[in-house]
């Protein structure tokens, strides 16, 4: 487990959440897998800290169900849980449905112009780089928040969509990523048209997408998942 490969800690800021962000991270982009044990005190070796922030940033991820802390056995990486993933979408769809509904009533013709721009360069993102795509990806949804002056309501689904996130890294690896790029165009197209209906329609379509996609994924990738109980 070499995480702190390449990695270099801004200097300044603090430690603790650094290490949450990175780890957090490596684990929706399954570098570190379901199952894999990590060490509170390696990883603060690794970084040249002491323990205590890496410590915070084991609990935080806990929290959003990303590891598992076993007393005196350790802490691992946890598997999705299908019930998480459901959940998260159902609460980003709430959202952003409604996020891109204000947008498209506002007829911002440069924001359109920004979105298009990025429509452009996730079409040029050859479908084997799954990471980058999602910054891509990433970066379009926030746009469209930060255009509905929504930032908070973002910083909300980002705490929420850890599981969602996971699954959809592994959907970009296993599935076209073209489609997912084409329902973004789509979106664009009703925001450009001022349409808000029409751009609600859009958005609930994409982000149902995982619906389809996660037995497949499941299929395709087991080890990844909880049974139910």
């Amino acid at each position: 487990m070499n995480i702190a490969t390449e990695i270099v800690l801004a200097q300044g800021a603090p430690v603790g959440p650094q290490v949450y962000r990175i780890l957090r991270e490596r684990i929706i982009r399954a570098e570190l897998t379901p199952g894999m044990l990590i060490s509170e005190s390696e990883i603060a070796r690794m970084f040249s800290l002491s323990r205590q922030p890496v410590r915070e940033a084991f609990i935080k991820l806990a929290e959003e169900g990303l590891l598992e802390v076993r007393p005196q056995r350790g802490t691992l990486v946890r598997k999705i849980t299908k019930a998480a993933v459901m959940d998260a979408r159902f609460v980003r769809e709430a959202i952003e449905a409604d996020i891109v509904k204000l947008v498209a009533s506002e007829h911002d013709g440069a924001l359109v112009r920004e979105l298009r721009e990025q429509v452009k360069r996730q079409r040029a993102v050859p479908e084997d780089d799954p990471a980058t795509f999602m910054k891509l990806d990433e970066f379009f949804h926030r746009t469209l928040a930060e255009a509905a002056d929504k930032s908070y309501a973002w910083k909300v689904l980002e705490d929420v969509k850890a599981q969602m996130d996971r699954v959809r890294y592994l959907s970009f690896i296993h599935f076209p990523i073209p489609k997912i790029v084409n329902q973004h165009a789509a979106i664009v197209d009703a925001i450009e048209r001022g349409e808000p209906e029409e751009a609600d329609r859009a958005m609930r379509l994409h982000l149902r997408e995982i619906l389809s996609d996660l037995p497949g994924i499941a299929g395709v990738r087991p080890e990844f998942f909880e049974e139910p109980g």
